[in-house]
């Protein structure tokens, strides 16, 4: 944590503070207008901002921590200059900053601001001219605002005009003879580490010195002086006491096995947050969201950045970091990367005045309001409730109230009127004392108040006046615990809270060692290949957490954060470990001595943080118990008669004293901290394998998502250059993310389609897949909103895209003739198909404005990038939108991604590779919206009648339910008709009544079509329907197979994935009913292959998780599924099929085997068997005639199907093959070589089934219905 560098020559790397800046208005250039800080000119002179200079800072110059002025004099005056007169408030005003250097690493600022009295003459003169001028146009202004005919002006400035221009000047004025003009001034430390209570105290005794009547004990320069250079940072695990001007002061540091260093107040955080809302935030920090804190206070910003960055140990924010963001770096709001920010809200505006360029990722944080707003759709953080619970129990016992306090969650005016209540109320009972308070002194013991007191302010009231009875005082002292316990307490809340969250993840992540990938034999080859490298097993990890914990991680898995997590364990192989890590690893150690359950066992039990009183035990140690004290402040060689004390002024400090420090302080110079001595290793080790350190920060930098460059702004240069140059890294940074995830969702996909090889379903995890969809919507958000000129609505792309849909349809009207295009159909031999579906981003966009579950625009904007997806568009829908130049003009500035031509060609290109693989992101996610579907029906009309006379129907099924049976038009092939989402379509039912004359009907097959998606199922069936013709079938049960498109409609398609399982081709189902008689019949050897992988793919089915099983109607009833397979065997020898021109069928001989078994005894060897053989028997003519007396007319080849998947559904087959294949009529019906009449083929097909009986098989309804067994 020590923000340090490479070590400097002596003590320096250990000394507590760096440096000591103070900063103001520069009495030579006077007054100039801080034109980045963006203030307009409306407001008072006394409200504008000026900029600030740094009028010293001490040293000159540390080498392993340059002094950066611009960035320094920015954090220390955000708003730079402002000044008041005596009758506004000039409380003085702390807060705190960091800068992160591009190395990653940080250094504290601790700012006190107070008001100084303007000695030059020449300052007030040009603050009295600039309020002329100003009250001048003020008055102008209103003179024109009013009625132009001058009756009307005169009455008006009579009445209302006149008092308010009064009101204006009596408010907003100077005036050099009546009033005194006071500036800002600040004085700041800047340190390596946060120790925040510690640089409080010492600012607040030097401003106390400075103000106070007598002059302090010795000049400040003893004690800036003893600070800079005397007072060392204290050893880990140690304290330190040192001295301010009137007493001493304490620090300490946490020892190497405890949480890093954090000084920031956690109670407040909580108290201006509430709970529940920072459990939030925290979430979408975990999640790498866009983070933007709001307040008016800057310390306020600080301690809420500071406090939620604290609690994600063991894991560390990896991006933009600002949590004060300078006025005039406002730009950097435009970053398409995460950030953590914090932007100071100026009086009087509401947050809908903020014009933020993109909040489809944000969470905003309305700091003094007590407000949040959150990004749609996210995963709450696992065990929430019990997580918050825990958390809260924490609090109560420390006094705090979970939902947070009242003076940030009310609205400032109830607040002013309880303020003011009370006071009237004080005044009727007649309290108040002579001896009243003074209000600053009172308050600077007490927060609360402070607070009351800041936001009363902030709305208007003036409290400086107020008196405050002696009871409520003498309260106060009873009440009040001395400063030192409020500060255990504050450090005691803090290590508490922060074990509960550190606990969370020791438990989450106990096991996380067990997938880490340790691929690379040293560090030079890994840091070369890091990017080619899986580093984490993903998948495996995944599989071993409790179900409801997953759409958390698989999102957090994804993160940066985890990522360097997981490199920095990696490292540790050949460095020292990373504080963190180290600790995060021992804990996780401690877990495993003291917990008896096997890791292998993940469980969703909440198990609540058993070291909560150690961790405050030990701090209490260390503050009771003071293990080191520093030199005390003494007088210095100094020039007498400079820096003569002036009460209330800051003196002008000797610079010669404080420039260096002394020669002979050596005593813990040659201590240096572990992480000085790791980053020495580590730069010897780099320089020993060769990798010098430019070259190995460039191979980190490419191994990390936006190289560490992008981290942080560059605070000090502001010149439009580096502007550009900052979003060129954008630029490349967009670019390359793109490359990455389209890469990786290839590679998930096809990685897991290629095992599959087109068995089942190729899928991967539901649940993974929706993670990678869900972060490229938000990588697509974040690149069209970089470089908008203006924000229109919460999704950037969504407001392209209606803008894009308004210009269309514009032209679509002016054009006289709409021309039809894609009406032309595509053929088949039998002439009849559907016609193609026109190409429109534009019928997409309207599809999804149909959607009425989707609510809002960023919901939208998903829902299209889903639905072109699985569309294969998505490309070629974006290609179409950035074709419109002129609009790509208006909204754009020419610095963003969408301007830079060859940039956008490469990321149409890497999303054109993601065609390659099949998505059902649309169909799978909306499964509540109604879609239209089109059906047609092609008849074989060489053999038979294209119409039929009788009445037809239709039942089409999916995964997610069926349509229930619908009438065909007559004399109608086609027809359309809208339901509720299917899913993925597997069976179509088709039959008809059997009326008419030409009842008889040759199917060939059933086309039906998504109309939103463009999926195309056929459902082949090649077979006839009606009486006495076939199999005398008038409903058949037909398995779809998704249609891929034809390759010449888009080159991205040629590279399609393996075909899934079919259902049978028409071919087969001929050659069974012996229609076409020049088939080619398998052999037993392929018959019997055919069934054992049939049953494996069943088998395979049953062995993947449940969310990723493909449809098990196919592997029952689809080409090259059981009932094919059986069938193969049943037809295997069959004598003749056809007997005096009469088909057989299968079926006939199952029913000849059922009246055999109902009529005559079986004789067994012993009871046994015959029992078993007798209850096999009786199911299986009771199956049989279920089948047969049920209401449907399904034909014999049906009844067959049905038999089979019953039989397989409740492992009855097993014991129903050797029935039949010792039944007497099988000599009668089969030849002597067939397959069922050979013991050794009838036992090892048994087998077979047998392997089936451990699964729990669930049949579609269409595949049973009206079977009553």
């Amino acid at each position: 944590m020590s923000g340090s560098g490479a070590p400097g020559p002596g003590a320096a790397p250990c000394r507590f503070a760096h440096y000591f800046v103070l900063c103001g208005i520069d009495a030579e250039s006077g007054l100039e207008p801080d034109e980045l800080a963006g203030e307009n000119f409306d407001q008072s002179p006394l409200r504008r901002t000026f900029k600030s200079k740094v009028l010293a800072h001490y040293p000159q110059n540390i080498e392993w921590n340059p002094f950066d002025q611009d960035a320094v004099n920015m954090l220390c005056m955000p708003k730079g200059l402002s000044f008041r007169t005596q009758a506004d408030n000039r409380d003085p005003q702390l807060h705190s900053f960091i800068i992160t250097r591009e190395d990653g690493s940080r250094t504290y600022g601790f700012v006190l601001t107070f008001y100084e009295e303007v000695t030059s003459k020449q300052i007030c003169t040009a603050m009295q001219t600039l309020y002329q001028m100003h009250n001048a146009e003020q008055y102008s202004s209103v003179c024109a605002s009013s009625s132009c005919s001058m009756d009307s002006l005169a009455s008006s400035i009579d009445e209302g005009d006149a008092t308010s221009l009064a009101k204006l000047q009596r408010y907003n004025s100077y005036d050099i003879s009546r009033d005194t003009l006071y500036v800002s001034k600040c004085i700041c430390l800047i340190t390596p580490l946060p120790f925040m209570q510690a640089c409080k105290k010492f600012l607040v005794q030097l401003y106390k010195a400075v103000t106070s009547q007598q002059p302090p004990p010795l000049p400040l320069e003893s004690y800036i002086h003893n600070i800079l250079y005397e007072v060392p940072l204290p050893p880990p695990g140690r304290s330190l006491k040192f001295y301010g001007v009137y007493e001493p002061i304490i620090c300490q540091r946490p020892g190497p096995n405890e949480l890093p260093l954090s000084d920031y107040p956690l109670r407040e955080v909580f108290e201006l947050l509430g709970l529940e809302n920072l459990v939030q935030v925290f979430t979408c920090v975990l999640l790498e969201m866009q983070i933007l804190l709001y307040s008016q206070d800057y310390q306020r910003l600080m301690t809420v950045a500071e406090g939620i960055t604290t609690l994600l140990f063991p894991f560390q924010w990896q991006h933009v970091y600002v949590p004060i963001l300078p006025a005039s770096l406002l730009h950097f709001l435009d970053a398409p990367v995460p950030y953590l920010m914090g932007l100071q809200s100026k009086e009087g505006t509401d947050r809908s005045k903020l014009e933020l360029p993109q909040e489809a990722n944000l969470c905003f944080v309305d700091i003094d309001n007590h407000f949040i707003e959150l990004p749609e759709e996210f995963p709450q953080f696992p065990n929430k409730l019990e997580f918050i619970q825990e958390i809260s129990e924490v609090l109560l016992q420390f006094g705090i109230p979970p939902e947070g306090n009242l003076h940030c969650s009310d609205s400032a005016t109830k607040l002013k009127n309880l303020v003011l209540s009370d006071l009237v109320n004080d005044k009727k009972n007649g309290n108040i004392p002579s001896n009243a308070l003074n209000m600053y002194e009172l308050l600077k013991g007490n927060e609360t108040i402070a607070r009351l007191q800041a936001l009363a302010k902030r709305t208007g009231v003036t409290m400086e006046k107020m008196t405050i009875t002696a009871p409520l005082a003498e309260k106060e002292k009873d009440g009040k615990l001395p400063c030192e316990e409020v500060e255990l307490r504050d450090y005691k809340l803090n290590v508490q809270l922060r074990e509960v969250f550190a606990n969370r993840f020791t438990q989450m992540f106990a096991d996380y060692e067990a997938f880490v990938i340790q691929a690379a034999p040293d560090m030079e080859s890994w840091l070369t290949n890091r990017e080619q490298m899986q580093n984490f097993d993903k998948a495996s990890f995944l599989s071993d957490q409790p179900e409801p914990y997953l759409p958390f991680l698989s999102h957090f898995i994804e993160t940066q954060m985890f990522a360097t997590f997981i490199d920095n364990k990696i490292i540790s192989q050949w460095e020292e470990k990373d504080p963190f890590l180290r600790v995060f690893d021992s804990r996780i150690e401690k877990i495993r001595l003291y917990n008896v359950r096997a890791p292998a066992l993940r469980t969703s039990n909440y198990q609540k943080c058993s070291t909560l009183k150690e961790a405050a035990q030990s701090i209490e140690q260390r503050l009771m118990k003071i293990d080191h004290t520093a030199i005390h402040p003494h007088l210095l060689d100094m020039k007498i008669g400079q820096g003569k004390y002036e009460q209330g002024f800051f003196p002008k400090l000797q610079s010669d004293v404080l420039a260096t420090g002394p020669t002979n302080n050596n005593r813990w110079a040659s201590r240096s901290t572990t992480t000085q001595r790791r980053k020495d290793r580590l730069r010897q080790h780099s320089e020993h394998i060769g990798l010098d350190n430019d070259l190995r920060e460039k191979y980190m930098q490419e191994a990390r998502s936006l190289g560490k460059n992008l981290r942080q702004p560059k605070l000090s240069d502001l010149s439009p250059a580096v502007i550009a140059q900052t979003n060129w890294k954008f630029v490349e940074g967009l670019l390359k993310e793109c490359r990455m995830k389209t890469k990786r969702m290839l590679v998930e996909k096809m990685g897991h389609e290629a095992v599959e090889l087109g068995h089942g379903e190729a899928n991967i995890t539901g649940l993974e897949e929706n993670t990678l969809i869900a972060s490229l919507c938000d990588l697509l958000e974040r690149i069209w909103s970089h470089g908008l000129q203006v924000k229109q609505g919460k999704s950037a792309l969504w407001s392209h895209l209606l803008q894009y849909q308004e210009r269309e349809e514009k032209q679509e009207h002016s054009a006289e003739s709409p021309v039809a295009v894609g009406t032309e159909r595509r053929k088949s031999d039998t002439g009849i198909t559907l016609p193609t579906l026109r190409v429109s981003l534009i019928q997409d966009m309207r599809h999804v404005q149909n959607m009425s579950e989707i609510k809002t625009d960023v919901g939208r904007a998903r829902a299209w990038i889903r639905l072109s997806l699985e569309k294969k568009l998505l490309s070629q829908h974006l290609k179409q939108l950035l074709s419109n130049q002129a609009l790509a003009k208006k909204l754009y500035k020419r610095y963003a991604f969408l301007r830079c031509e060859e940039e956008r060609e490469q990321f149409l290109y890497h999303l054109l590779s993601l065609n390659a693989v099949d998505y059902f992101c649309f169909t799978s996610v909306f499964t509540t919206i109604m879609i239209p579907y089109r059906s047609v029906i092609i008849p074989i009309k060489k053999l038979s009648n294209a119409i039929t006379t009788s009445n037809p129907w239709i039942c089409v099924s999916g995964e997610l339910g069926d349509t229930g049976v619908m009438q065909i038009p007559k004399n109608h092939l086609e027809m359309t008709f809208e339901c509720q989402n299917l899913g993925k379509l597997t069976t179509v039912q088709i039959g008809h009544d059997n009326s008419g004359l030409l009842a008889k009907w040759l199917v060939d097959c059933v086309m039906v079509r998504n109309e939103i998606t463009g999926h195309t199922y056929k459902f082949p069936c090649g077979r006839w329907l009606g009486k006495g013709v076939d199999d005398g079938s008038l409903e058949r049960i037909l398995i779809g197979e998704l249609v891929s498109s034809t390759p010449d409609e888009e080159l991205g398609k040629q590279c399609r994935t393996p075909p899934q399982q079919k259902s049978p081709t028409t071919a087969r189902r001929l050659s069974i009913t012996s229609l076409t008689g020049k088939n080619t019949k398998p052999n037993a050897g392929q018959i019997q292959e055919g069934i054992g992988e049939a049953v494996n793919n069943i088998v395979k089915h049953f062995h993947k998780p449940e969310k990723e099983r493909g449809s098990l109607t196919i592997l029952l009833c689809g080409e090259n599924g059981l009932v094919a397979a059986l069938e193969q065997v049943f037809h295997h020898g069959f004598k003749s099929a056809r007997i005096f021109h009469k088909n057989v069928f299968i079926w006939d001989f199952i029913e000849k085997a059922v009246a055999y078994f109902e009529t005559s005894d079986q004789i067994g060897d012993n009871e046994e068997a015959l029992l078993l053989q007798r209850s096999s028997c009786k199911t299986f003519c009771h199956y049989v005639n279920a089948i047969n007396t049920a209401p449907r007319n399904i034909g014999k080849d049906g009844k067959f199907q049905i038999l089979v998947c019953l039989g397989t559904r409740d492992h009855l087959l097993s014991q129903w093959i050797p029935l039949l294949a010792e039944c007497p009529l099988i000599t009668r019906m089969y030849e002597e070589n067939a397959l069922l009449r050979d013991r050794m083929t009838v036992n090892s097909l048994i087998r077979v089934l047998q392997t089936l009986q451990d699964f729990n098989i669930v049949l579609e309804g269409s595949l049973v219905k009206g079977v009553d067994v």
